[in-house]
C-alpha cells in the first residue's frame, strides 16, 4: 500500500500539477497512456485552472472514481448513485485528512485572484506549499478505496 501514492507524490515534485499527479499514478489500470492522462487532468490544476476552488489532487482522485465506478449507460440511475456516493466518501475522506477540500483553504490563501501563469518550481515554492503531501493523501485515499 502507497506506491502509487508515492508515484503520484514523485510526479508532482517532477514538475506535474496536482490533479495530473494522481491521475497518472493510476491510469495504467484503465490502459490509458501517460500522455492522456496528463491532457485529461491538466485544467485541474490549482484549484481548476489556479483558481484555487476544489483541489486539483482530489480533482484527479475523481477522475480516478469515474473509472473505478463510472457508468456509460446514461439510463442506469442505480449505477450513477453508486459513483455519486463513492465520490462523496471520496471527498469525505479527503477533507477528514486535509481538513478541506478547497485549494486556497489548503494553501492558507486569501480569495483574491492570481494570475493563471503557475508558480516556479523551486526549492521556496516546495518549502511552503503542502502540495506534495496533499498529493500523497489523495492518491492514498484510493489506493485504500480500489484495493
Amino acid at each position: 500500500m502507497g506506491e502509487r501514492a508515492d508515484r503520484a507524490k514523485d510526479l508532482f515534485l517532477s514538475g506535474y500539477n496536482c490533479a495530473q499527479a494522481v491521475f497518472l499514478a493510476f491510469a495504467d489500470k484503465y490502459g490509458i497512456d501517460d500522455d492522456t492522462a496528463v491532457k485529461l487532468a491538466s485544467s485541474f490544476g490549482g484549484g481548476m485552472g489556479r483558481s484555487r476552488e476544489v483541489c486539483g489532487a482530489l480533482s484527479g482522485a475523481l477522475l480516478v472514481n469515474g473509472m473505478e465506478t463510472g457508468t456509460t449507460d446514461v439510463s442506469d440511475v442505480d449505477a450513477k448513485t453508486k459513483n455519486y456516493e463513492s465520490a462523496r466518501e471520496i471527498m469525505d475522506a479527503f477533507r477528514s485528512d486535509n481538513g478541506s477540500i478547497y485549494c486556497r483553504e489548503l494553501l492558507g490563501l486569501t480569495k483574491k485572484p492570481e494570475s493563471a501563469t503557475p508558480d516556479a518550481r523551486t526549492n521556496e515554492y516546495y518549502k511552503k506549499r503542502p502540495c506534495p503531501d496533499i498529493v500523497y493523501s489523495a492518491a492514498l485515499v484510493l489506493e485504500e478505496k480500489f484495493k
